[in-house]
């Protein structure tokens, strides 16, 4: 993980362990490990707690679950340790996994620990800190990197189990639409076009892959000098389930306006020098072996639908005084935008 990824800030003290009782776990079986330990916490969301582990000769990074009441199957940092473990075994650009503790009398929850990599993230999604000349390489290196991942058989990865196969976007579209309805504040009528029309229109192709479920380019650590993808984080979302819900998503910041702080459609991509939306596309083709994406607009629609559903629970939470951010009651305004562009998608694809 990438120090200038996310800063270190103290650890809140809910948040605290006991240090000396992790170094001694560690140094039993971290081969090579060797104290004084420091740890800090990694800043932003703490939906898994992430901290930076600081020896006299090397970094480490921990992943726990949080403390205190969880439902039974969130924060399942168990399956973050086992998909990044079995990709790390192929050659896919992961941190090292050293290990698992399930024993919640080290730290108090479970745990793993991976690499600490040193590299780039980029948080604006233009990456206007790149030269204009390199900056294309840095975008498709991110479309081969999804394309590799869709291209791992999960059976001989030893990933057959990771998910249920077939049906993804029926189950999906069942979930997210009783999320939205459980969180819905106003009517969005594009919303509910939206789902009635999606269950009707699933595409028939059944592809299974291993999903990232949240890739984007800020997940990603880039080779500190180099248009290189070294690290792909974040896998808490991961499953087994259809490529192009993953690309789809990948996708969005294509289709939606800077205003949104969620996209770019209205830059000038040729100025900027940066693969415009069909250019994307073709990218992924040639690099998984596809001879086009007819579905593309449904899952485009998908998707937009997906994250307006997302965003929905976020503007809830906020609207009752839970959310972690006061900018989620800004996410209000983004749901309409999202359901509009979701059914411009439908229409494109025959709603």
């Amino acid at each position: 993980m990438s120090e200038s990824r996310k800063g270190t800030i103290e650890t809140p003290e809910r948040l605290k362990f006991d240090e000396a009782k992790l170094d001694a776990y560690l140094a039993a079986h971290v081969d090579g490990y060797a104290g004084p330990l420091s740890v800090k916490k990694f800043a932003g969301g703490e939906s898994n707690p992430t901290y930076q582990l600081t020896t006299p000769t090397r970094k480490y990074v921990l992943r726990r679950k949080p403390p205190g009441k969880l439902l039974p199957s969130a924060h399942a940092v168990d399956r973050e340790h086992r998909i990044m473990t079995a990709l790390g075994q192929q050659g896919f650009p992961v941190p090292k996994t050293y290990l698992l503790c399930e024993d919640d009398d080290v730290i108090g929850t479970m745990f793993y620990v991976m690499d600490f990599l040193e590299g780039r993230t980029f948080w604006d999604w233009v990456i206007g800190e790149v030269p204009t000349e390199t900056r294309r390489d840095y975008f498709n290196a991110a479309i081969d990197n999804i394309a590799t991942l869709h291209k791992f058989d999960p059976e001989v990865v030893g990933l057959g189990d990771y998910g249920k196969p077939g049906n993804y976007f029926g189950r999906q579209i069942g979930r997210w639409t009783k999320q939205y309805q459980a969180a819905e504040t106003d009517t969005h009528e594009n919303m509910n076009k939206l789902i009635d029309w999606l269950p009707t229109a699933i595409p028939d192709d059944e592809a299974v892959s291993i999903v990232h479920g949240d890739y984007k380019i800020d997940n990603l650590i880039f080779h500190p000098e180099e248009p290189r993808v070294i690290g792909t984080l974040d896998w808490e979302l991961s499953t087994l389930g259809h490529p192009l819900a993953d690309f789809g998503y990948f996708l969005m910041p294509w289709c939606l306006p800077q205003a949104t702080s969620m996209g770019y459609s209205d830059i000038d991509f040729a100025e900027m020098n940066l693969p415009t939306l069909d250019e994307a596309i073709d990218r992924y083709c040639d690099s998984t072996g596809r001879s086009g994406l007819p579905d593309i607009n449904f899952c485009m629609a998908y998707s937009m639908f997906r994250l307006a559903g997302i965003v929905q629970g976020v503007y809830a939470r906020a609207l009752q005084g839970n959310a972690s951010s006061e900018k989620a009651k800004q996410y209000g305004m983004f749901v309409p935008m999202l359901a509009n562009s979701g059914w411009a998608f439908a229409q494109k694809a025959g709603a």
